[in-house]
């Protein structure tokens, strides 16, 4: 049987963290093996799909055994690229980047905050989290020094495309927007965004829906 990884899909790498988070929890609780249906139970998706979103990774688990939770977790590190740190540079030194850069679960999860940068000369030289905010002039800089710089844009919405152009030009080429602007970057940059709005009015949607159904 051919074991080599394939091409993973977009919809499973969206997928992988979840099963991390699990894997995590199995292995704190010294849980040496999982079958898919297990896995897929904790990670609220069906059997089948954990098993062929695995066998992307290379992996097809042992009949009637289940699959190796630390070598899982290993393969599910390697493919996320979670092998190695990846610093973070947080533009915006408002309320959200400031939240942002005080959460100490970055860090933890391999994503440590390598600067926090502001064009506010007010806020420049103040303290976040143990990191000194810097201007925006010295992104280039900062970007250099670290190499692999995943940025965050955590501004105003009316200058998130600004941000997104100088986090580019600057070398960066994995970009997370939490601003409340769509933005545009280059075919070969890596953009996600977060939309906190997006996702209460899905909630609200559900809540909503519930409500409706209780007073029928």
């Amino acid at each position: 049987m051919d074991r080599t990884p394939r091409r993973i899909p977009a919809a499973t790498v969206a997928r992988l963290p979840e099963y991390l988070r699990v894997l995590v929890g199995l292995a704190s609780d010294r849980i040496a093996t999982v079958s898919s249906d297990r896995l897929a139970e904790l990670a609220g998706v069906n059997g089948a799909k954990v098993r062929k979103d695995l066998s992307y990774l290379g992996t097809y688990g042992t009949r009637g055994v289940g699959y190796d939770v630390d070598f899982l977790l290993f393969q599910m590190r390697e493919a996320l690229g979670l092998t190695q740190d990846w610093p973070v540079v947080v533009v915006g030194a408002g309320n959200l980047g400031r939240a942002l850069a005080n959460y100490g679960g970055f860090g933890e999860r391999g994503f440590p905050v390598a600067a926090i940068v502001d064009s506010d000369p007010a806020k420049v030289g103040t303290e976040i989290g143990g990191t000194i905010v810097r201007p925006v002039a010295d992104l280039a800089g900062i970007v250099a020094e670290h190499h692999h710089v995943i940025g965050v844009i955590a501004t105003p919405g009316h200058v998130a495309q600004a941000v997104a152009d100088a986090l580019v030009v600057a070398g960066v080429q994995a970009i997370l927007n939490f601003a409340p602007a769509l933005v545009s970057v280059p075919p070969h940059i890596s953009l996600r965004k977060v939309d906190l709005a997006l996702e209460l009015q899905v909630l609200s949607f559900y809540q909503s829906h519930r409500e409706t159904r209780a007073v029928g």
